[in-house]
C-alpha cells in the first residue's frame, strides 16, 4: 500500500500550508479562534487596534460576538474579498506540502504541543448513534451549522481552529515528531496578541517524516480498536462498515483514532458543507479529490501536560435568580446557600466532592452555593433542565462562557443569570465518548478563552 493510501486509511491527509511570506507582522496575523470572548466586544475592540491595517487572519473570519449583527453578508463579503487578496497580492509564501509540528505556551501553560493537517470529512460524523473514526466528543447543536456555512460555503481559504485529540499514553507521535523537529529551523515563532502567550512550528515535510507519521497512526488505530471495540453498547444502533487499517477490519467499526476537542460545530460546518458541495457536483471526475472534501486541524495528545480541560460555564439571559433556583432544585437533593463573595464562590465549586456536584449562581450581587447529590459529569443533571427552562420561554436564551471572571462579570449585568461548573477530568473522555456517544454540549474546555488555538496556517480551499 502506497503511502498516500495507508494515510488516507487513516483519515489523514499531507496538506499544502500557505504560511505568511517572511517579514510580516505575524503577532497582527495570529487571531483567537472567532468562538472566544463572544460577550466582550472590547476584547475584539482591543484585537482590531492591534491589527490596523497590517494583513490578519482577522480579516479572513467573522468573531462570533458578531453573528447576529444585522450586517453579517456584508461581513461575509469582506473576508472573501480579503482572502482573495491575501492570495494575490503575495502575503503567502508558495504552497508547502508537509505538516507542522507545533509548540505553544500560555499564561497558563509552559508547553503544548500539536501537529497541523488535514482530516477527510468522510470519515467523520457527529451524529450521537454514529462511530467513525473522528468522533464528536459533545453534542452538536443543529441550528448553529446554518450561520458557519455561510462563511465556509465558497470560502477562497481556510484556518483552523479546530482541535482533535489522540489517545497516545506512551507519547510517540506527536512527541516523537517533536524530537525529529528540533533538528531543523523553526518555520516560524512569534508572540501572540493578547498576552496569550507564544508560538514555534516546524514543517515536517520529508517522505521520512510522513512514514513515522503513518507508523504511529497505525500503532493508535491498532490500540483504540483492541481499547474501545467492544465498549459501543450504549447509544449506537448500527455499526458501520469498518476500514482495513493494519488489523482493524472485522471490528464491526472504525476505530476511534481522533477526537474532536474544540472546534465542533466548525469541523461540523466543514463537513455539511462538503457533503452540499458533492451533492451538488456528483457524478463529476475527480470529485473526490476536491480540496472541500479536507478540513485543516490541529491534532494534540490528551497524555499532554500542557492540556487541561476546563468548565465552560453558562449565562442564562431573560430571567431571574430565583426563576433559575426554582428550575434547578429539580435535581436531587438539591440545596442553596448564600456565598459571601463571587471569589469564595468560585473556589468552593472547584473543590471536589465525594458526595455529588456543586454547581454557583451568581447573578447581580448574589452569589449562591447549589449542592446536589447527583454524581456523574456536571453537564448530564443541568443540561436537560436548561433546554427545557429556555424551551419555556422564548425571551430567555443562553451563553456558554469560557473563564469564571467572564460569567460572573456577565452575571452582575442585568437579566443575565452565571452558572459556575466544577471543572472535570480529562483521562476518561475516550472511553466515555467510545462507550456512550458524545457528552452533553459545552461539557469541557480544553484550557482558558486566552489558550484556545491562534489562526495561522491556511489551505487553499474552493479557489
Amino acid at each position: 500500500m502506497t503511502l498516500a493510501k495507508r494515510l488516507e486509511a487513516l483519515g489523514t491527509g499531507i496538506p499544502e500550508l500557505l504560511l505568511p511570506a517572511g517579514g510580516m507582522d505575524l503577532e497582527a496575523w495570529a487571531v483567537v479562534a472567532c468562538d472566544q470572548f463572544t460577550q466582550d466586544r472590547g476584547y475584539w475592540k482591543q484585537v482590531e487596534d492591534r491589527v490596523g491595517s497590517a494583513p490578519s487572519t482577522l480579516r479572513m473570519v467573522l468573531p462570533e460576538v458578531f453573528l447576529e449583527d444585522g450586517d453579517r453578508a456584508e461581513r461575509i463579503a469582506k473576508i472573501r474579498s480579503s482572502m482573495r487578496s491575501y492570495l494575490d497580492s503575495g502575503v503567502f509564501s508558495p504552497p508547502a506540502r508537509g505538516i507542522a509540528y507545533i509548540e505553544r505556551s500560555t499564561p497558563q501553560q509552559a508547553l503544548r504541543r500539536g501537529l497541523v493537517l488535514a482530516i477527510d470529512l468522510e470519515r467523520y460524523r457527529w451524529e450521537p448513534s454514529e462511530r467513525p473514526l473522528i468522533r464528536a466528543t459533545e453534542g452538536t447543536v443543529q441550528e448553529r451549522i446554518p450561520p458557519r456555512m455561510e462563511i465556509r460555503r465558497g470560502a477562497p481559504l481556510e484556518s483552523p481552529h479546530v482541535l482533535l485529540l489522540v489517545d497516545d499514553d506512551e507519547r510517540r507521535l506527536i512527541e516523537g515528531l517533536g524530537e525529529r523537529a528540533k533538528a531543523r529551523k523553526p518555520r516560524y515563532s512569534t508572540k501572540l496578541m493578547t498576552g496569550a502567550g507564544d508560538i514555534r512550528a516546524w514543517l515536517m515535510d520529508t517522505e521520512a517524516d510522513f512514514n513515522f507519521i503513518a507508523n504511529e497512526l497505525e500503532r493508535l488505530a491498532r490500540k483504540a480498536a483492541l481499547r474501545y471495540s467492544d465498549a459501543n453498547t450504549e447509544t449506537a444502533t448500527t455499526g458501520t462498515a469498518a476500514k482495513d487499517v493494519n488489523g482493524t477490519k472485522g471490528m464491526g467499526e472504525d476505530p476511534f483514532l481522533y477526537a474532536v476537542g474544540d472546534g465542533n460545530h466548525s469541523l461540523a460546518t466543514a463537513k455539511a458543507v462538503w457533503d452540499e458541495y458533492k451533492l451538488a457536483h456528483s457524478g463529476e471526475k475527480d470529485i473526490m479529490d476536491h480540496p472541500a472534501r479536507w478540513a485543516l486541524v490541529e491534532v494534540e495528545n490528551i497524555y499532554d501536560d500542557g492540556i487541561c480541560f476546563e468548565p465552560i460555564h453558562r449565562v442564562v439571559f431573560g430571567t431571574t435568580a430565583d426563576e433559575m433556583l426554582k428550575a434547578l432544585s429539580a435535581m436531587k437533593d438539591f440545596k442553596a446557600s448564600q456565598v459571601e463573595n463571587a471569589e469564595k464562590l468560585e473556589t468552593l465549586v472547584a473543590e471536589a466532592t465525594v458526595a455529588g456536584t456543586r454547581y454557583g449562581l451568581t447573578c447581580g450581587t448574589e452569589n449562591i452555593l447549589m449542592e446536589t447529590t447527583v454524581t456523574g459529569l456536571s453537564t448530564d443533571a443541568l443540561q436537560p433542565i436548561l433546554d427545557a427552562f429556555l424551551a419555556a420561554s422564548s425571551k430567555r436564551s443562553i451563553d456558554y462562557l469560557h473563564g469564571a471572571d467572564e460569567t460572573i462579570r456577565i452575571g452582575k449585568t442585568p437579566g443575565a443569570v452565571g452558572i459556575l461548573l466544577p471543572p472535570i477530568g480529562k483521562s476518561d473522555l475516550f472511553s466515555t465518548v467510545a462507550r456512550k456517544g458524545p457528552l452533553p454540549r459545552k461539557s469541557f474546555s480544553m484550557g482558558e478563552a486566552i489558550e484556545k488555538r491562534f489562526y495561522l496556517e491556511c489551505r487553499a480551499l474552493f479557489c
